[in-house]
């Protein structure tokens, strides 16, 4: 891996700092890096724009949490470049190495001795009048929900063509293994172990107390039509990109053919994760 990306949460100083060492760091190792112009400007240096990144790259190092994690993982879309998820605060589930264990991790990257963990994507596209206006791609999650004002909204749901029910809700959440422990979780959604290959439906405060969350196999589509008033209703991709729905568009979700890679060091395991920021067994 002798190209190496680099891309930065905005707005922090810490980055900066970092990057001081690791920059030489890789170039007196014979490695070619790549910046992000928005971190490069702090730097003073010359810097790549984001989404030029992953075309250029062998690996991407991540700084920052999960959401700057989830972002990148969009931009890789399906060109495969694996990922190195630095934390520099906050919860980072996703993010597990923290800025002190990185030259060590490093080190085991380019010496060939991390593997790499693959986690599902989903697709999402908006129907409106048999026309597909929309199509995102998600590592986490695929949201529809209403606003703070919105009634109940009324989902008529589909799995590969059979009628599943039609929810009554807030909205519903389809996620990924990786999106079990963000909205799901809080919704009432069960965990699920990251590098499985199966899809959560989570329905948002139900007007059925019985509808409860369903884990679903991995090769479904699952179409979801907003059938009562649309004014107010969105769908929301990790929680980060917003598109407004209308009644009678149709939401379809499904596996994609590509996967987010991540490197792992070798001394995690997930259960260790959900003791240290779950804080699974403490009383």
């Amino acid at each position: 891996m002798k190209r190496i990306g680099i891309i930065c949460k905005t707005g922090r100083t810490e980055p900066a700092a970092i990057l001081k060492s690791l920059l030489p760091w890789l170039v007196d190792r014979g490695h070619e890096v790549f910046i992000d112009e928005e971190t490069a400007v702090v730097m003073g240096i010359g810097g790549h724009p984001r989404a030029q990144i992953p075309l250029l790259a062998d690996m991407i190092i991540v700084f920052g949490g999960d959401g700057t994690l989830l972002g990148v993982s969009r931009l890789i879309g399906d060109r495969g470049v694996p990922i190195l998820g630095v934390n520099l605060g906050g919860l980072g589930f996703i993010t597990e190495v923290n800025k002190d264990e990185l030259f060590d991790v490093m080190d085991e990257i380019l010496a060939g001795n991390c593997s790499l963990e693959e986690r599902i994507m989903l697709s999402a596209s908006v129907w409106r009048s048999d026309k597909a206006v929309a199509g995102f791609t998600v590592l986490n999650d695929v949201v529809i929900n209403k606003g703070a004002l919105a009634r109940i909204i009324e989902l008529e749901t589909f799995i590969d063509s059979r009628y599943v029910t039609t929810f009554r809700a807030d909205g519903l959440i389809i996620s990924t293994p990786t999106g079990s422990t963000a909205y799901s979780l809080a919704a009432g959604g069960p965990i699920l172990y990251p590098s499985l290959s199966s899809i959560l439906l989570t329905p948002i405060c139900p007007h059925t107390l019985t509808n409860r969350p369903i884990v679903l196999p991995e090769g479904v589509t699952i179409r979801a039509t907003l059938k009562a008033a649309g004014e107010d209703v969105f769908l929301t991709l990790d929680g980060q990109i917003g598109f407004s729905l209308q009644r009678d568009d149709t939401v379809e979700i499904k596996k994609t053919t590509f996967a987010t890679r991540l490197f792992k060091p070798g001394e995690r395991d997930y259960y260790q994760v959900l003791r240290t920021k779950l804080k699974w067994g403490e009383r």
